[in-house]
């Protein structure tokens, strides 16, 4: 017999399989976001934006000499018309003959009225702001600049952007879209000082005589393209109305030295034309 005196009662041991196991230590550690390296965080955006595009300064699309401006858009006359200038021609066209505006490479549209003011030299106020006709000098529907669009939305940014020089001398849209041609013939008899349009629209006009081109300096040429890809050089029927266009009224003047060309864009560096001609069958009456 045991004298009387009881061991206190111990607990059991839990057992091991109902304890929580323990998360292991990762063998990897954690990734922290660092701004001591800057080209982390550009490959990160590339990664999520493969192409970006604005009106801020874009290093992707340095600026190009006038000849090489000159060039491409030869080069592209030439693709497109199936013909090759002569020597002669070509001699005639000289890089003055390029209105340069490459040095700014976002080419904000807020800026375009500084460029066209300066093709002008002294003369800007007399051409541009001036709203009064002079007989023999300054005739009805002529402009001295000509802004060629892809469509009438673009037309319309772009004269935003000359906005300060349209105040006395109003601007004449000529494109089809919400505007009947009778309306535009009506606002040609009065002066001119710019104008921008469509290709087609703009033909038209100047077929029937409503448009004149007496003295007509400048015709700026956007080139930048839309989101698939296209532009005035590219967009399939657009380009071949441009070209046309350009062979039955420009091409003379140009080659006289009597008519400057702005090529308002990015030239493209053989890579950025990805469309198909046939997405954009929908598109054609906005593009008139």
């Amino acid at each position: 017999m045991g004298s009387g005196k009881h061991k206190p009662r111990q607990n059991p041991k839990p057992n091991a399989k109902l304890l929580r196991p323990k998360k292991p230590k990762s063998k990897f550690k954690k990734k922290t976001k660092s701004n001591n390296n800057p080209q982390n965080d550009t490959n990160e955006i590339k990664t999520k934006n493969k192409t970006t595009t604005g009106t801020g300064n874009n290093n992707d699309n340095p600026p190009v000499s006038t000849s090489q401006q000159l060039g491409y858009f030869v080069s592209q006359f030439q693709s497109a018309n199936g013909v090759k200038l002569s020597s002669l021609e070509l001699e005639s066209i000289k890089d003055s003959y390029i209105l340069d505006v490459s040095e700014e490479l976002g080419q904000d549209v807020m800026r375009l009225e500084k460029h066209i003011r300066e093709a002008f030299a002294a003369r800007w106020k007399e051409e541009l702001c001036e709203g009064k006709l002079i007989e023999g000098k300054i005739e009805a529907g002529s402009p001295a600049v000509l802004v060629v669009a892809t469509s009438a939305l673009r037309s319309i940014e772009l004269l935003r952007g000359m906005r300060s020089l349209t105040k006395e001398c109003r601007a004449v849209k000529l494109f089809s879209k919400h505007m009947k041609i009778d309306e535009q013939v009506s606002l040609l008899k009065h002066r001119v000082n710019i104008a921008s349009g469509t290709p087609t629209r703009i033909k038209k006009l100047i077929d029937i005589e409503a448009l004149g081109l007496s003295r007509l300096s400048v015709i700026l040429l956007d080139i930048h393209t839309d989101v698939k890809g296209y532009s005035l050089l590219t967009l399939p029927q657009v380009r071949d109305e441009f070209w046309d266009l350009y062979k039955n009224y420009f091409h003379q003047q140009v080659v006289q030295g009597d008519l400057r060309i702005c090529l308002y864009g990015p030239i493209p560096n053989g890579h950025e034309f990805k469309g198909q001609s046939v997405e954009l069958v929908g598109d054609r009456e906005q593009l008139d």
